[in-house]
Parts: C-alpha cells; sequence; structure tokens
C-alpha cells in the first residue's frame, strides 16, 4: 500500500500491555502525520484505555477480555456495516487474532511468516516485512512502513490533564531532583530484590535525590513496597496504589530518572522523555528494553541464555525467554550503581 493512496478509515488492533501500547502510539502518531485526514480507530483493552484516553485523532473501542464471548459479540456488533480502509492488526495472541475477525476491513496487515503465531496468519491478507532481532517499537513501525512512513525516530504526544500534572507537581513539590523507582513487573520473578531496591534508593538520597515509589494497587506491588520502605535508611515517598495511570504518566514526566525492571512505567517514562535504568534477566531488553535508553539498562539476560540454551541469543529465536526464579538476584546492587552514576553524569551533560 503506497503513501499515495487515499486512505480514510485505519483500524489499529493492539489490545495490551502497557508497554507495548507505549510503543504503538509512536507508530500511530507517526501515521497521523503521514495521514492526516485519515481517521483513526483502536481496539484496545480496558486498562491501557485509561492510560491512552484523549489521545488525540484517534477513538477507542474498549475490548473487555473479561466479559468473554460477549466481547467479541459486542465489537462485531459495534463495526457492523462498517468497512475500514486497513486494519493494521498488531498482536499475535490468539484474543487479538480471534478480535481481528470480527473487523469488517479491505486490507489487513499483520505480522511476518516468522512472528506470526496462535493463527495471526489466518486473520490477515498482507504481511509487513520480515525485520531482524526489532525492539518491539520497530515492529510496530513496521506497519506504518506500509503505510507511507518513512524511517524516523519515534515520538511521543501522550495524553493528560492539567490536573494530573498539577497533582503530580504537588506530590513532588520542593524536590529538586526526583529519583522514582517502579519496582514490580507484571509477574514476581522479574522483580529486583526488595534489599537491593532500598540500597539504591538511600544511594540516590546520598547524591541529593527525593525517592519515589511508583506502581499499581495490586497486593504484590504493595507488599514489595512495604519491603523497600523497611529495608531503607531514607524518606521514601510511597505512592504505590495511590496513582490513576495519567497522574502516575505525570509523575514520571516530573521524574529526572527511572528505574525499573520490564514493566509499562519503564516505558510510559520513556515516552515523557525521562531517562530509565532498566533491569533485565528473562527477556532481552535489546527486544523489550525502554527503546531510547537501552545503553543504561543493566542486564544478565545474555550470560542465562547462553547457560540455558549452549547458544547466544542471536543463534536463538528472537525473542526467546529465560526461565528462573531467581535470575533477577545476579543482578548486583554495585552494578546498578555504577549505571546509576553512569547515567547521571550522560544526563548532566546533556543541559
Amino acid at each position: 500500500m503506497n503513501s499515495h493512496l487515499n486512505i480514510k478509515e485505519i483500524c489499529i488492533l493492539r489490545l495490551s500491555a502497557i508497554g507495548d501500547v507505549c510503543h504503538a502510539v509512536a507508530a500511530v502518531q507517526a501515521i497521523q502525520k503521514q495521514h492526516p485526514t485519515a481517521k483513526i480507530t483502536w481496539v484496545i483493552g480496558k486498562i491501557e484505555a485509561m492510560l491512552l484516553a484523549d489521545l488525540p485523532g484517534v477513538e477507542f473501542v474498549i475490548f473487555d477480555k473479561k466479559q468473554g464471548k460477549l466481547a467479541y459479540q459486542q465489537l462485531k456488533q459495534r463495526f457492523k456495516g462498517k468497512q475500514f480502509d486497513v486494519l493494521l492488526h498488531m498482536q499475535v495472541a490468539l484474543r487479538a487474532n480471534l478480535a481481528a475477525a470480527c473487523i469488517p476491513a479491505k486490507v489487513k496487515y499483520g505480522f511476518d511468516w516468522h512472528r506470526a503465531k496462535e493463527g495471526h496468519s489466518l486473520f490477515v491478507n498482507k504481511r509487513i516485512a520480515a525485520q531482524f532481532e526489532p525492539h518491539v517499537l520497530e515492529g510496530f513501525y513496521g506497519f506504518a512502513a506500509k503505510l507511507g512512513v518513512k524511517p524516523q525516530l519515534p515520538a511521543w504526544q501522550m495524553p493528560y490533564q492539567e490536573s494530573d500534572l498539577a497533582w503530580a507537581q504537588q506530590q513532588l513539590a520542593g524536590f529538586e531532583k526526583v529519583f522514582v523507582i517502579a519496582p514490580a513487573a507484571s509477574k514476581k520473578e522479574r522483580n529486583w530484590l526488595a534489599e537491593r531496591y532500598a540500597a539504591l534508593a538511600d544511594y540516590a538520597v546520598s547524591k541529593g535525590y527525593k525517592v519515589v515509589l511508583s506502581g499499581g494497587p495490586t497486593e504484590m506491588e504493595r507488599e514489595l513496597s512495604t519491603e523497600i520502605i523497611g529495608y531503607s535508611q531514607s524518606d521514601i515517598l510511597n505512592l504505590v496504589g495511590k496513582t490513576s495511570l495519567k497522574q502516575l504518566l505525570c509523575v514520571l514526566k516530573c521524574a529526572d530518572l527511572v528505574l525499573a525492571p520490564d514493566t509499562g512505567p519503564a516505558h510510559m517514562a520513556v515516552t515523557v522523555g525521562t531517562p530509565v535504568i532498566g533491569l533485565y534477566a528473562h527477556s532481552n531488553p535489546k527486544r523489550t528494553g525502554p527503546y531510547l535508553y537501552q545503553d543504561y539498562v543493566v542486564e544478565v539476560y545474555h550470560h542465562n541464555i547462553q547457560a540455558q540454551f549452549g547458544r547466544p541469543a542471536s543463534q536463538l529465536p528472537w525473542g526467546k525467554r529465560c526461565k528462573g526464579a531467581d535470575l533477577m538476584a545476579q543482578i548486583t546492587t554495585d552494578a546498578v550503581i555504577k549505571m546509576f552514576d553512569t547515567v547521571v553524569a550522560k544526563e548532566l551533560n546533556k543541559l
């Protein structure tokens, strides 16, 4: 599909997760620049829609997976009599593939054969180009390329209200430098150790930073934040479970530096230009790391992938994960402190 074609109606299908929809926003907004008059509809998950609500020029259709079959019926009814010029099917999970069947479009782009799984190829009629070891964000840009978007550095215009920013600024009022720790990933095994987060908090305080804990309201996140505070010798502002997603976005925007494992807030921070130190053991940071700050990652993934499979990541299927409940313990406090100092020095040179 060439960029000169008159595309009037575009549907995006990417249901989850927070980090992935952040990556997708960059591609969607690049498409908007290429096709400023096209109407864009995005089929998205319920939680993810809370973060992206009011994204300029995008109409969201919420797909609530908890509704089961009813969610598909509602999607089919929502688009009854509709015909999109193109569907960009950006998710290979079976749930998303079944949702694609409910979306009428002349052209349905999916991933290339190598990345397609769970029946993905059955629900599309065209495919994006194969890519060599792409980051997730670059995979989404492969869809934008099919609509005439040329390669470019990603940029984001993330939506939030002035009230969200004012709330964040009020929480952080009086703090000259802010270091946010978003300690929890979606799975407990991907979290770093509480005592080591605490050590980084204490080190940051010694360097003049105010430390803020952020995260959602789950029991695991609350317990982890309590442990970190218990180990720390410093006064930490605990915002875990106390923010909406948009308020959290603004807290990250106001921060000077973020520390996080492979979790949504790390990628949210990237969208608002805040440097991120990423901690990775189970997934390849070249594929899922904080996109603009991949040089700031502390990782033991490549060591473990070699140990578990007897070959380097470059000789295994792209995106191959490591397994193990104790892998994050291999990331030492000293290694993260060293990266902290490196990042602070580099970011000061940019000022």
